[in-house]
């Protein structure tokens, strides 16, 4: 028995028989099935699989991976002021508003305005009878005529020395009595015409012409409303950054596609204790007096505005880990394709579809915006405009389990 080969021991210790030959076929067929499976694997490996990877692993023009540049769609870092601001709502007052109304009782003689009109200050608005008032004050003043003339004849008395010094102080009295009651009668008389306090726009009429209306009865109202103020709240944790001056912009529903823009002119000294906040009123110019008074407002608050700050698009911005990262696209000289560069980034404010980028960037720098998933630190790329090249996740470039838009693994 020869033990240096396994066939020839199994053929001296097998079974002798019919069996033992089966079994032995058995054994030989499987040593050649393992034989031939292994030749192919090997071959797959030396063929296939191993140019495949050396592919992959050889380094592109300038960069560490791939087999040539990725395509990318990139934007530049641009630069526009960024503000700091506070949404609320509010409510739409008239700068100046007044209810008409009569201090005394009288019937209706006139009306000198049209409704809806406007009126200008010291204006006669409304016009009550003053018949009795007319009569009382035409008396008055001729009392106070003949006062004044008694008054001329004692002074003239008491220079030639016939009058009397009481005649004299009795007739001064008398006139000074008789100019009072001209002044009481001149007020009475006023009462009976109501004149606009200031220039404004007039709303309808609530009575008619000729009727007795009581002292307070509401005739009509004045509207100021250029400018036109606007009343909102803001929570108190704002207090330090709300000052007079600030700008204000406000939205309605009236007019959706129009901003209107104005700013802060007082501010309540006292925090509204039931929902801690600060009342802010601010003023709006109406030329045309588009807005009216009692309209909801959307009102954006201003409070502080930095006029040179450099923003993206939000779809560059690529989260790994606690770092926020855009890959930068470096020119490498004419004719060559751009390098891409990992930065790590510090963002500010938001808005809609932008990033405010405060520290890793300067302006004018170029960043990948679309891509982001297929490009490493290093690695070589070519920028197309927009809509040319393959999105993130197809096309392009080997399968990544990440999918489109996440963060790529941290290279070096």
């Amino acid at each position: 028995m020869s033990l240096g080969t396994g066939l020839p021991y199994i053929a001296a210790v097998g079974p002798r028989g019919p069996w033992g030959t089966a079994l032995l076929r058995s054994l030989l067929a499987v040593l050649v099935v393992l034989l031939l499976g292994s030749a192919a694997a090997g071959a797959y490996w030396h063929y296939v699989a191993l140019p495949a990877q050396q592919k992959q692993q050889a380094p592109g023009p300038g960069g560490r991976g791939g087999g040539g540049p990725v395509p990318v769609e990139a934007m530049s870092v641009k630069v526009e002021p960024a503000e700091t601001a506070v949404e609320a709502v509010g409510t739409l007052l008239s700068n100046e508003s007044v209810t008409v109304r009569p201090e005394v009782a009288g019937r209706i003689a006139a009306f000198h305005f049209e409704e809806g009109g406007r009126v200008t200050a010291g204006q006669l608005l409304v016009e009550l009878d003053a018949s009795t008032e007319k009569a009382t004050l035409a008396e008055a003043k001729a009392r106070l005529m003949l006062a004044q003339n008694n008054l001329e004849r004692a002074r003239e008395l008491r220079r030639t020395n016939v009058g009397t010094q009481r005649a004299l102080d009795e007739a001064e009295a008398a006139y000074k009595i008789a100019e009072a009651a001209v002044e009481l009668a001149q007020a009475q008389f006023a009462k009976r015409q109501i004149k606009a306090p200031f220039d404004a726009k007039v709303g309808l009429r609530r009575v008619s012409v000729g009727e007795f209306v009581t002292a307070g009865t509401e005739l009509t109202t004045l509207e100021q409303i250029d400018p036109i103020k606007v009343d909102f709240r803001v929570p108190e944790l704002f207090l330090p950054a709300v000052a007079v001056g600030n700008p204000i912009r406000i939205s309605v529903d009236a007019f959706p596609d129009r901003a209107f823009v104005g700013r802060v002119t007082a501010i309540d000294p006292a925090v509204d204790e039931r929902g801690r906040a600060l009342i802010v009123r601010a003023a709006i110019d109406n030329p045309d007096e588009a807005l009216r008074p009692g309209l909801f407002a959307r009102v954006q608050l201003t409070l502080s505005i930095k006029p040179e700050a450099l923003w993206i698009a939000e779809e560059a911005i690529v989260p790994q880990g606690r770092e926020q990262v855009v890959f930068r696209l470096v020119d490498q000289g004419e004719g060559k394709p751009k390098r891409v560069e990992r930065v790590v980034v510090k963002t500010g404010m938001r808005r809609p579809g932008e990033v405010e980028i405060v520290e890793g960037l300067r302006a004018g720098d170029l960043v990948v915006t679309a891509g982001v998933g297929r490009v490493r630190d290093g690695a070589a790329a070519i920028v197309q405009a927009p809509g040319q090249g393959p999105r993130p996740g197809t096309g392009g470039g080997p399968p990544t389990a990440r999918g489109a838009g996440t963060a790529p693994a941290p290279q070096g």
